[in-house]
């Protein structure tokens, strides 16, 4: 098994593990913290936003990983090798696709701010000093003001849980569509492996208009993934879309969307995800299914309590139309499982850079934290940032290591 085929590997075998940072997660020093997190935990896909800057993030993450692997593996973490690259589309109206945006100046004084208090991402602040620039989502302008009230659009990842709870019903939700236009330079940057596209019943259309601008980039994917919510006539919809795509030049992912963007509510949000994955699974669609929306730390044992975990030796069907999930995807949950130490890494990271004349905004891309002469990852300093990343590998493959089943001496069923 090479580095490249391992993530193919892990669909066959039944224990893939997908990050998803969040079709409109936007926030650049994270994204590239949790690439490089895990992908030293052993993930072996990670999906982000369809937007360039956004993409050089996670790749810049999973490159300053890439000379730690072995470090890792001597560590006991399950990686084996580069997760594969993935970017996000919407053939329509999505939940996945939005922004929360309001006008802080119209709120009340006296409003106890339950927006606030309840938004996963803390993207939402009142009178916050801001360090380094911010970008509003009411003007979408950039501004150095020192002090910002209002959405932080770059942290906003659209889940909806501020609108219902606002006193004045004044917040609102901007959604965006990908263009056609906008598909080959996306698919064709460097670092993209696979892609995903999140549609609903009812849309063959607009499924339809948006495939026919992706065929032609089919070549340089790895894998393609299309992730739906339950909905009155799914599986003929499915079906259908199988009709469209059909022939496949590489592997399929149908990613059930049980209950979007809730995994870290609580124990029952996973309940969702599992039940639509037994949907699809009984459908017998050529592909692999994998669960996401509403997917935590109780997703793998409930799936090995029912059965829906593969063995490791099942009979030799590889995967297509099998009773079993070829994986799972994470996504608020496996943000927030690392809140806690992602965010003492970006502000030593941001620290370090400002304090090196040669730095600019763009490097928190581009760049190791380490001064910019040093080609040396930042994670081989002598000073705390090693303890603060180990401690995140750690947190993050508790969660990883749950479908990483551990494999037997001289077994591999791939090549």
């Amino acid at each position: 098994m090479t580095e490249q085929n391992y993530p193919l590997c892990s669909l066959r075998e039944g224990h893939w593990f997908k990050l998803i940072c969040g079709a409109s997660f936007q926030h650049l020093p994270a994204i590239r913290s949790l690439a490089l997190v895990y992908t030293l935990a052993g993930a072996d896909c990670i999906d982000v936003a369809a937007d360039p800057a956004v993409i050089s993030a996670a790749q810049a993450g999973i490159d300053m990983a890439t000379p730690m692997l072995e470090v890792a593996q001597q560590q006991g973490f399950a990686v084996k090798g580069r997760p594969w690259l993935m970017v996000s589309f919407n053939d329509g109206e999505d939940p996945h696709f939005r922004k929360a945006e309001f006008d802080a100046i119209a709120c009340p004084t006296h409003c106890p701010r339950p927006c606030e208090t309840i938004c996963p991402a803390n993207a939402i602040v009142f009178n916050t000093t801001a360090s380094t620039p911010q970008i509003t989502s009411v003007s979408n302008q950039t501004t150095s003001s020192p002090s910002f009230s209002g959405v932080l659009a770059d942290r906003c990842y659209g889940c909806g849980r501020c609108l219902p709870v606002c006193p004045i019903q004044h917040i609102s939700a901007r959604s965006y569509v990908s263009t056609p236009q906008a598909i080959a330079p996306l698919v064709l940057q460097a670092g993209v492996d696979a892609i995903e596209i999140h549609t609903q019943v009812g849309r063959l259309g607009d499924f339809r208009r948006l495939w026919e601008a992706i065929t032609p980039y089919l070549s340089r994917l790895r894998v393609v993934a299309v992730s739906c919510p339950d909905g009155e006539g799914l599986l003929e919809y499915l079906q259908a879309l199988h009709s469209i795509m059909n022939p496949l030049p590489c592997p399929l992912i149908w990613q059930t969307d049980g209950r979007p963007m809730s995994g870290d509510i609580g124990i029952g949000a996973t309940k969702a995800a599992i039940k639509l994955g037994q949907k699809v699974l009984a459908a017998k669609l050529p592909g692999y299914v994998q669960l996401a929306g509403g997917t935590n730390h109780h997703t793998v044992p409930k799936l090995g309590a029912l059965g829906l975990l593969k063995p490791r030796h099942p009979p030799a069907n590889e995967g297509h139309g099998s009773s079993y999930v070829a994986g799972v995807a994470y996504g608020s949950y496996a943000r927030s499982l690392l809140s806690s130490v992602l965010e003492p890494l970006e502000q030593l990271e941001r620290t370090r850079i400002r304090v090196n004349q040669y730095a600019t905004p763009s490097s928190w891309v581009t760049s190791p934290i380490t001064p910019l002469t040093s080609h040396q990852p930042y994670l081989n300093d002598s000073e705390s940032m090693p303890d603060l990343l180990w401690r995140a590998v750690t947190l993050a493959h508790s969660l990883v290591s749950q479908i990483k089943l551990p494999e037997p001496a001289n077994h591999s069923t791939c090549a």
